[in-house]
């Protein structure tokens, strides 16, 4: 009998699962919740079914003990979140997106324990959910892997900005400018857009564009890695906005840039590591030679304290603890 069960909607979803599932005792395997995330895990099991949109079936009909969820909209489709108890993880910790309000707003009320990334998002659940549902800090999951990770020291830099559809022009403003900026120079750059903008929306143009320059380009590589963990450990710098790759990068404690070229008039790039408006070869020499200035660095500082992330390598052993209590609470 499968007791944890994960449902997983997009196939670059699954890092979050699978951080926790190295730690979870218990049978456990992940159903897909559309076509296109069948297969996507090879670390997990997965229960094959006819339908994937057939969610509330496919739940009932494998009867776990658990069900673990990562993402948030649509979720009054189900009606499976009253049958059983369902945990949710984020998928990520975007910062600055109006994420903490997406979740708050749509799916706390259906979950009995909503894992959260830090204490910044674990007060802002708190405030917001009905008072039965259990919040607790975990921390990211897929991020214990860059906990006292060396920095490579080759000159590598990896791109990954928010998609378009919620960026609002992040990448659309930018990917075309950081390419050329790296074009034929002493670094290697990995140019690795969202998903959703190898697939769909203004960004695919983009995308398209931009993966036809980079053919022809010898240092710069378009990452096709369905998780970015093991680019993050290969880069010694992030070029990104606000994605929830800064999240995750932030563990690293190697130097970030943020382009703040959005389109977005209601939102703003936090500040957390180097803000410009466009990337230039000068202030890349200068950050991977020294690193980020005095006050970048008391500035992430604080943005770590305020945002209360445990940075142990062990966010995915406690997610996999709340999990399996869980499941001990509902036998």
């Amino acid at each position: 009998m499968v007791a944890v069960l994960y449902a997983i909607e997009r196939p670059f979803m699954r890092k979050t699962f699978e951080a926790i599932d190295r730690h979870v005792t218990l049978e456990s395997a992940f159903v897909p919740v559309r076509a296109d995330a069948r297969g996507c895990s090879d670390r997990i099991a997965e229960i094959e079914v006819d339908d994937p949109g057939a969610v509330d079936e496919n739940v009932r009909a494998i009867d776990p003990s658990v069900v673990v969820y990562n993402h948030r909209f649509g979720i009054d489709r189900f009606s499976f979140p009253t049958e059983y108890p369902l945990v949710h993880v984020r998928h990520g910790a975007s910062i600055g997106r109006g994420e903490i309000a997406v979740t708050t707003e749509t799916i706390l009320e259906h979950v009995a324990v909503a894992l959260a990334p830090g204490e910044r998002w674990a007060a802002a659940y708190r405030a917001a959910a009905p008072p039965d549902v259990r919040v607790t800090v975990v921390g990211i999951p897929e991020a214990d892997a860059l906990v006292g990770a060396p920095p490579p020291r080759e000159r590598r830099v990896l791109y990954a900005p928010t998609n378009y559809m919620v960026g609002r022009g992040a990448y659309v403003n930018t990917a075309r400018s950081v390419v050329e900026c790296f074009a034929n120079t002493a670094y290697e750059l990995l140019f690795r857009p969202h998903p959703t903008d190898r697939r769909e929306g203004p960004g695919l143009a983009v995308t398209q564009e931009c993966r036809a320059r980079i053919a022809d380009l010898p240092n710069v590589v378009f990452d096709t890695a369905t998780t970015p963990t093991e680019s993050m450990r290969r880069s010694d710098l992030l070029v990104s906005d606000y994605s929830g790759s800064i999240a995750e990068w932030l563990h690293t404690g190697r130097p970030l840039v943020q382009l703040t070229a959005i389109d977005a008039p209601d939102r703003e790039v936090p500040p957390i590591g180097v803000t410009t408006d466009a990337i230039d070869l000068e202030l890349v020499d200068d950050l991977y030679r020294n690193g980020e200035p005095a006050d970048v660095r008391d500035r992430r500082a604080a943005w770590l304290e305020a945002l209360g992330i445990p940075m142990d390598g062990r966010a995915g052993e406690r997610a996999a603890a709340a999990v399996e209590e869980v499941c001990r609470c509902a036998a």
